[in-house]
């Protein structure tokens, strides 16, 4: 991976989005993020996933010079390498957490939706601006950000392009807790770490259930959510969550991911 980074300390991934000046999201990008998505899924030391850009700046927007000069048939072909990566985080099945210092605007704001949630810096700024430059958001702005803070909201903030500071992404739910600059990725980090020691495969099967579940309608996600309560019954994990409970009360329980 050229441009993104992976670093596991306890259980916690940080993967860091690294391509001076502004961490432009280029093709790329695109495809170390897949690949990055794809071993954190996988390796069974990671157990949280904190999505960094750095102290200064989270993600700028898609590398708008590598799209110039590009025909309709050619960005056929391009646009699905966009959102299938911010996809390909989405679908990490385990918490992730997007910390955001400095700017998250068109594909750097896609990519903090595609996280499960958002710390950000007093001073962030998010925004879709895509419509200033005559298109749409197309890594998934349009969609995530729709089913997060809801309809009108995000037509308001894709009709106009314009920027959100972080007091406002909080209030109307674009994010999920501010703190000052210098703290973001320690806080990150901090809530990650709690899930080091949980029921893996529980919260893997938690976030299935919500994100499909979100997707359809209400008896689909109940059915989606009773066959998950079923099949996590046949895990150690939940063995011993119970057998703790009964023995000893609740949160005493020691997991091991199986």
């Amino acid at each position: 991976m050229e441009f993104v980074s992976i670093d596991v300390t306890d259980g916690v991934g940080v993967l860091r989005l690294d391509r001076p000046k502004m961490n432009a999201i280029s093709l790329q990008v695109q495809a170390d993020l897949r690949e990055a998505a794809a071993e954190l899924a996988e390796r069974d030391d990671v157990r949280a996933v904190v999505l960094w850009g750095g102290e200064r700046v989270f993600a700028a927007g898609n590398d708008v010079k590598e799209m110039v000069d590009l025909s309709y048939a050619e960005m056929v072909k391009v646009a699905t390498s966009a959102s299938s990566a911010t996809t390909a985080i989405a679908r990490i099945p385990k918490p992730v957490i997007a910390a955001v210092n400095g700017y998250a605007l068109g594909g750097g704001c896609e990519l903090a939706l595609s996280a499960d949630l958002r710390f950000a810096a007093e001073d962030a700024v998010f925004g879709q601006p895509e419509v200033l430059l005559g298109i749409i958001p197309g890594a998934g702005g349009t969609q995530r950000l729709t089913r997060l803070v809801g309809p009108a909201r995000a037509k308001d903030l894709i009709f106009t392009g314009r920027f959100v500071k972080a007091d406002e992404a909080l209030r109307i739910g674009l994010v999920d807790r501010v703190v000052p600059a210098e703290k973001v990725l320690e806080e990150a980090v901090a809530y990650a770490a709690q899930f080091s020691g949980g029921a893996a495969l529980a919260i893997r099967a938690a976030k299935e259930c919500i994100d499909r579940g979100s997707e359809t309608d209400l008896d689909t996600g109940l059915e989606i959510e009773r066959q998950q309560f079923a099949a996590i019954f046949a895990t150690e994990d939940r063995t011993r969550g119970m057998t703790s409970f009964v023995d000893n009360g609740p949160g005493k329980a020691s997991f091991v991911g199986r």
